[in-house]
């Protein structure tokens, strides 16, 4: 049944698969912290076996990341209950794992040679499932369940964003980090865990002296802050610097066209979520935000490919038949129990996701004739000194410049250059 099978036809097109292997990365980041932790990651994949693959490197990265989330939500699956402090400090542990690997795997790919547009691709893929994790188990880990606007309002913040920020590369064909970004917000993340294991997830209970109003309200504003800053950013990017003919897309299409698969994301959440009669957010808030978080997922790699193969981006998608049916379940009075058809809602999700990401990858590999997940050669040319590779050698997609990117190639001044 094609509804049920990807592998009944392919996903990209001949042209789609054409214009990937033209495709050339480029971005620019002025990071705060990227220059900080470069001899980190320096020193990181110069211990790196030359064997590994790069796209291996990340996949272990997400897993423990999403592990480590798992864990936390088992004691605290509303964030309304205090987790224990270690499931707080695995949590930081994780993330810390997964932005040091998700940080190499470009430098790996240039010290084997296997630089390549999958790698781009898989390692955004990668981010779009983290996001959802990591802006989940900061909100646990303060227990924002106790404000579930507040908790809502923040993770789907964070998928949002993200998706914006691939809108505008869409929009501009240049990703582009500011000061305070991706990085930033990680170890930002990474800190709450740490107050959390250190002085208790109570802590973020008290009282602040002088303001009346409980600590956790500080992250809080302060990612509220953060989050009105990157919006204006991405808004002026897509608005007025388009790339493609007349200030369209890369695709030559309207720059506003990405705006609908989002809101068929968010906007639906956001109704079902509010007009729920059993509360189906507040009592089961984890279970919520990984469905829909599956979702945006998809439709945030469904961006991702248009943009690195210059095409039309689908507007609807079968990733959108969970929210759906929670909608119509609405409509009709609730002849179904809701967490039934949220839990469908989550697996048929994350079916659809991975499902639907292996068969791009499977299609990419076949059409470049690489290995996803091994190096099946002897890297041609590769550095007798692996940690002056990692440094010195070149993306063989990145933009021409003269600074160093974060994974060590050449890029836009300051570029953070992670896909490999």
């Amino acid at each position: 049944m094609a509804l049920l099978s990807y592998r009944d036809k392919h996903i990209l097109s001949a042209q789609q698969l054409r214009k990937l292997s033209e495709h050339k990365y480029s971005c620019f980041s002025a990071s705060l912290l990227d220059p900080l932790l470069q001899p980190w990651w320096n020193w990181l994949v110069a211990q790196t076996p030359l064997w590994l693959a790069p796209n291996l490197i990340t996949i272990v990265g997400l897993i423990l990341n999403v592990v480590t989330t798992l864990i936390l939500i088992c004691y605290s699956p509303n964030g309304v209950e205090a987790p224990p402090r270690w499931t707080c400090l695995l949590c930081a542990l994780g993330l810390f794992i997964y932005q040091s690997l998700d940080s190499i795997d470009g430098k790996q790919a240039r010290r084997t040679n296997t630089s390549s547009p999958l790698g781009e691709l898989f390692d955004h893929g990668c981010d779009s499932i983290s996001t959802v994790f990591v802006a989940l188990s900061a909100c646990i880990s303060c227990q924002l369940g106790h404000y579930p606007n507040w908790l809502f309002f923040q993770c789907f913040c964070a998928i949002a964003l993200f998706y914006c920020a691939h809108w505008q590369t869409y929009v501009s064909g240049t990703m582009r980090f500011g000061r305070i970004d991706v990085t930033e917000a990680q170890f930002s993340i990474i800190a709450i865990h740490l107050v959390s294991a250190a002085l208790g997830p109570e802590i973020w209970l008290t009282k602040l002296p002088y303001f009346n109003c409980e600590s956790r309200f500080l992250p809080i504003y302060v990612a509220c802050g953060v989050d009105l800053i990157l919006a204006l950013r991405y808004t002026k990017c897509i608005l007025t610097e388009g790339c493609g003919k007349n200030g369209s897309s890369v695709a030559g299409t309207s720059v506003l066209s990405p705006s609908i698969p989002l809101t068929l994301v968010v906007l639906p959440a956001l109704m079902i979520a509010q007009k729920s009669p059993q509360n189906i957010f507040t009592e089961h808030a984890s279970v919520y935000i990984l469905a829909f978080g599956m979702v945006a997922a998809k439709v945030t790699n469904k961006l991702v490919i248009a943009h690195m193969t210059k095409a039309e981006m689908e507007y609807l998608d079968w990733s959108l038949l969970g929210p759906s049916l929670l909608f119509l379940n609405q409509y009709f009075n609730c002849i179904v129990p809701e967490i039934w058809l949220l839990w469908f809602t989550l697996i048929w999700g994350t079916q659809d996701l991975l499902r639907y990401c292996a068969q791009v990858c499977l299609e990419i590999c076949q059409h470049l004739r690489i290995d996803l997940f091994r190096i099946p050669y002897s890297p041609k040319g590769a550095a007798t000194h692996p940690a002056t590779a990692s440094v010195s050698s070149q993306s063989n997609f990145g933009s021409s410049g003269s600074s160093a990117d974060k994974n060590g190639g050449s890029a836009h001044r300051k570029s953070k250059s992670k896909p490999h």
